[in-house]
């Protein structure tokens, strides 16, 4: 990504935040990874001062943490962060179609593309593509986010899916695609914001939360069983190596005893 003479340094900026958040959804940069400024720098041939702008952006949208000493991380979300997520943006949501003023302006022309973001989102989704499926989700909601008024309501909305996708995605790696682990409810909720029904745009966000927070209950159990085996799995190691341990000594207790 070597600046051209058209680029200014806030385009390079955003061109580098833009690259490494793409790199941490398609989970090459999974959670826990470190860098520091100069290896960035030095990976897209540009100068220390616009990535670390770009570092600086990711990690005030929760994508990065940052050290002093240790440069920059990606950040690792829990389970608890993701329930997290999840409760606000309920709250939220639910807030903005349960409240008697008018915080929506659902626009008709901007319909039909939100509709070929849902068609592809769910398409992707069946067929188990997580790279396709990130993309068109995220512009999915943004797209439906932009029928709300209130524009710091968007962004925050806007940040807690990319964090929960982050979360989601190096998970979702060695998961079998289906609906247990993916939402396939995209069209319907365009259809219900297309209609105008309040109660079934509740009713679909619903159902929404409820997936993630069932696929949360089963990640939990399985890192829970994953846990417990490699603590078995320990438990075994150490009983075999100690008999080991007390079977060599036994022997050479043997061969050193002198013979009566």
């Amino acid at each position: 990504m070597a600046p051209s003479g058209g680029v200014t340094r806030s385009t390079l900026r955003q061109q580098i935040a833009d690259a490494l958040r793409d790199e941490v959804l398609a989970g090459r940069l999974r959670p826990g990874r470190e860098f520091t400024v100069k290896q960035i720098a030095e990976q897209y041939g540009v100068s220390a001062t616009p990535v670390r702008e770009a570092l600086f952006d990711l990690s005030a949208q929760g994508l990065l943490s940052s050290d002093q000493h240790r440069g920059f991380q990606v950040h690792e979300f829990t389970i608890a962060d993701y329930r997290a997520m999840v409760e606000a943006r309920s709250l939220v949501v639910e807030g903005i179609f349960r409240s008697p003023a008018d915080q929506v302006a659902v626009r008709a022309e901007a319909l039909a593309p939100i509709r070929r973001r849902a068609a592809e989102a769910v398409r992707a989704a069946k067929g188990g593509d997580l790279d396709v499926l990130i993309g068109y989700d995220l512009r999915f909601w943004r797209e439906l986010g932009a029928f709300v008024l209130n524009p710091y309501i968007t962004a925050f909305l806007a940040k807690l899916r990319v964090q929960a996708w982050v979360f989601a995605v190096h998970r979702l790696r060695g998961e079998r695609a289906d609906e247990r682990v993916l939402w396939f409810g995209h069209e319907e909720l365009v259809e219900a914001i297309a209609g105008g029904d309040r109660a079934e745009v509740l009713a679909v966000m619903q159902t929404y939360y409820a997936h993630a927070l069932a696929w949360a209950d089963h990640l939990e159990a399985r890192e829970a069983r994953d846990d417990r085996e490699a603590r078995e799995a320990q438990g075994t190691r150490e009983t075999r190596e100690a008999r080991e341990t007390c079977e060599t000594r036994g022997v050479r207790e043997t061969r050193e005893r002198p013979e009566e």
